[in-house]
């Protein structure tokens, strides 16, 4: 089964900044999708950020502005870029794309825990 890999988790201070990746094997790409989702334990996951490859890139609620969200195709890596963390984004993240095939291909996640 074909998974992704996220990397870049770790402790950040309030106010900080983190940069995420997500490997992708080449062979999905050109990829049509490429998202981000976080949880927080008792939380439902929520959305974070959406590149897609005829749009610009859409952001969750508070989000526009401090994260940021690409794609490096030369390098089969898709990035979040967090910038000024705040403890209440302490969570999972998760990288998920859709490419041609038509089918969702997702990783097991990174933590990231903001500190006060």
């Amino acid at each position: 089964q074909v998974r992704l890999v996220e990397s870049g988790g770790g402790l950040v201070q309030t106010g900080g900044s983190l940069t995420l990746s997500c490997a992708v094997p080449g062979s999905l790409f050109p990829l049509t999708a490429a998202e981000w989702n976080r949880q927080s334990p008792g939380n439902q996951r929520e959305f974070v950020a959406k590149s897609t490859s005829d749009g610009p890139p859409v952001y969750g609620d508070s989000l526009k502005g401090r994260f940021t969200n690409s794609v490096d195709n030369a390098k089969n890596v898709v990035y979040l870029k967090m910038n000024s963390v705040k403890p209440e984004e302490t969570s999972v993240y998760y990288c998920d794309v859709y490419c041609s095939d038509r089918k969702y291909y997702w990783g097991r996640g990174t933590q990231v825990n903001v500190t006060s």
